[in-house]
């Protein structure tokens, strides 16, 4: 491993966690952010401002061997734009071409490109599993972007002027994280009662940890060139069995009580809130079996253990706060 290694969003939740465990392991690591902002220590700050087809990339790229490129613009609750699909479009594709463009300019070799698992489609039903290989189902404006910026990479890609590796992570969890999930953290860490007990879905999820583990593998490994991969936790979880999980890792008593799915669906299209609900009551199964036979890679942190570190985080958050 040599060069530089530059991170874009390197100041988001994800981003910190890679930040880090790359100068953990003696790599020199560039954060990319929007505005000028304190990262892990170790970390050469450069601000490049907003994301999008016109963002100037050069001076923060020289020098760079790889680019892993994390920032995003993510799903926003009642989105208020006129049109929320050409502002994903803006950041998500047209600033993503740009980056590979610039990093083709900077003589980078590779660029490791984090879409979502949302590309293959919101949900799996029964035993069947999401693939590399599944004809892609974007199902909003997010994922749409993702994908149309997935296809641009791979004809850049097939230029040869740059290696590219995209990842398509699941539910990504962790200290630091935000979102639903911090919310259902707060949910069981305060005993509300849920009514989830019933819930009979199987989600597979990504401790940032591995993720940042796996992220490293890409960017290096020559195997990873030209491929897209699945990766998760490996242990594939119900949404009654994740709040129970995050209550013995919070050291509280779990409070579910057990409510039809059925009814709980109905509830979220009368209140508004049925993409919400669908995430807690559909599954959503990746296979990961191909960034094992390829990349000979395994997840470092069980789910029990990323739980814990979430749960260990919250309780220091509320402690300090």
């Amino acid at each position: 491993m040599s060069g530089i290694v530059a991170v874009t969003g390197a100041n988001g939740f994800v981003g910190r966690a890679l930040c880090s465990e790359a100068v953990r392991r003696g790599l020199t690591v560039r954060g990319l952010t929007r505005s000028p902002c304190i990262l892990p220590q170790g970390v050469e700050n450069v601000a490049v401002g907003n994301v999008d087809g016109d963002t100037d990339w050069a001076s923060a790229l020289t020098g760079c061997d790889v680019v892993i490129h994390l920032a995003a613009r993510v799903h926003i609750m009642n989105d208020k734009s006129k049109d929320p699909l050409a502002e994903f479009r803006r950041v998500n594709t047209l600033g993503t071409i740009r980056l590979a463009q610039a990093a083709i300019a900077a003589g980078v070799r590779r660029l490791v490109n984090v879409s979502s698992i949302g590309v293959n489609g919101p949900s799996t039903e029964g035993e069947l599993k999401f693939t590399d290989q599944d004809i892609p189902d974007p199902h909003n404006p997010y994922s749409v972007s993702k994908w149309e910026a997935e296809q641009a990479l791979r004809a850049i890609g097939a230029t040869g002027d740059i290696e590219v590796v995209t990842v398509r992570p699941p539910l990504i969890y962790g200290p630091g994280v935000g979102g639903n999930f911090l919310r259902l953290l707060g949910a069981v860490y305060r005993g509300i009662p849920l009514p989830l007990g019933l819930t009979r879905n199987f989600r597979d999820l990504l401790f940032v940890g591995n993720l940042a583990d796996f992220l490293l593998v890409c960017a290096f490994h020559p195997a990873a060139s030209g491929h897209t991969y699945l990766v998760s936790d490996g242990t594939p979880v119900s949404t009654h069995a994740l709040l129970r999980g995050l209550a013995r890792a919070l050291g509280v008593q779990s409070r579910l009580f057990p409510v039809p799915p059925f009814l709980l669906q109905a509830v979220g299209n009368i209140t508004g809130y049925t993409a919400e609900f669908e995430r807690l009551l559909s599954s959503l199964r990746v296979d990961s079996t191909k960034v094992c036979r390829e990349l000979d890679w395994f997840p470092p942190f069980t789910l029990r253990q990323g739980l814990q570190a979430t749960a260990d985080w919250y309780r220091l958050e509320r402690h300090q706060s």
